[in-house]
């Protein structure tokens, strides 16, 4: 291979855009980079960013879609690996208190939380 690629993003639906920001700034501390207003009102793309990495998660809402998506079996998911240096049980307990906490892995020593569309996003410890 010639060539390299590098991560940019990630894309999921979401039926509410303010209610999907204000998700993942309080659980995750992700903001608002950029976004995009399509022709008309049809649809707006908002870009995530931790501040940190390049990667950005870009949530699209569609204005002719505000009903729940269907996710099915899809097990496709975000993870998040908590920084070096920041207790993850204390991290797990905030995300215990809100209520995001959808399924924990004790074995794994990981656990996921869940977006108000329904997509879970796995919480890793520091490395």
């Amino acid at each position: 291979m010639d060539f390299k690629l590098h991560f940019d993003h990630y894309n999921i639906n979401v039926a509410d855009r303010d209610r999907s920001i204000k998700f993942y700034e309080k659980a995750l501390g992700l903001k608002e980079s950029s976004h995009i207003n399509g022709p008309n009102g049809a649809f707006t793309i908002t870009y995530l960013s931790d501040g940190i990495s390049p990667f950005r998660l870009e949530i699209t809402c569609l204005k002719d879609h505000p009903q729940a998506y269907e996710l099915g079996e899809n097990e496709t998911h975000l993870a998040f690996r908590i920084s070096t240096g920041e207790d993850f049980e204390a991290v797990r307990a905030y995300h215990r208190e809100l209520g995001i906490i959808c399924f924990e892995n004790h074995d794994m020593g990981i656990y996921f939380i869940e977006d108000p569309d329904g997509y879970w996003i796995e919480i890793l410890p520091a490395k």
